[in-house]
């Protein structure tokens, strides 16, 4: 008996549907045959919550995702993943609604850099992630340094996300300023970076940077996985 993954997506449906084929991946690359990752996903709009974003609406948009998790509880959930880096800034609201574990996305990120002994870390990101203090206080609390592209470089990475990686479209040209931006951040001191926005993985991966890359929404699936295939091991 495993565990069930509650997981709350759409914003993007794009990456939703790589948590959703990393989870699966995952797990039958653990189980082997025809294992499939016990899980329920309920997509909310983006549309309406990136107007709340651009609005900067952060408690509405709490409640529609606490009430979204409240939701999976309700149908079984037994731990809840948020499938987007940005709206953990509204994470607190949507763990203080629910009575099973939120697993964190930065939390995750965070322990798995640590492990590997990095102390400084680059972010790319939505505008939001990389400007808010919600993300780098919460790796600072794991003592964590994180280091941020200029703001030119910032909009880009933000209007690359927007404009195309949640439109569906992935750009060569995207991914040689990804590249750039990322051999930036290692000449000021990143000694790796994170893709801190679950859509970027869509555009690039280790290849394609000088230095350790950490790749949030992969590393959350397996935090979950960890946990839904360890029925014994306490849900915190």
């Amino acid at each position: 008996m495993t565990r069930t993954i509650g997981l709350i997506g759409g914003m993007s449906w794009e990456s939703s549907a790589e948590y959703y084929r990393l989870l699966n991946e995952e797990t039958r690359r653990r189980l082997g045959g025809h294992h499939c990752a016990r899980s329920l996903l309920l997509t909310v709009d983006f549309a309406e919550i990136e107007a709340m974003q651009r609005a900067g609406d952060w408690a509405a948009a709490g409640r529609t995702l606490a009430e979204a998790a409240q939701a999976l509880e309700r149908a079984g959930a037994d731990m809840v993943l948020l499938c987007t880096n940005t709206m953990h800034r509204v994470a607190d609201v949507i763990e203080a609604e629910i009575g099973v574990p939120f697993l964190h996305i930065v939390d995750a990120t965070a322990s798995r850099i640590t492990s590997a002994g990095i102390t400084t870390v680059g972010l790319l990101a939505t505008r939001y992630t990389m400007e808010m203090d919600f993300y780098r206080d919460r790796m600072r609390a794991h003592g964590l340094e994180v280091v941020v592209p200029d703001e030119d470089d910032r909009a880009l990475v933000h209007d690359v996300i927007y404009r195309e990686l949640t439109m569906n479209r992935v750009e060569d040209a995207s991914r040689r300023s990804y590249r750039r931006i990322i051999s930036t951040l290692a000449d000021r001191g990143a000694q790796a970076v994170i893709l801190g926005c679950t859509e970027i993985t869509l555009l690039i991966g280790p290849g394609d940077s000088p230095i350790p890359v950490f790749d949030s929404t992969r590393i959350h699936v397996e935090q979950a996985i960890d946990l839904a295939l360890a029925p014994g091991t306490p849900l915190e």
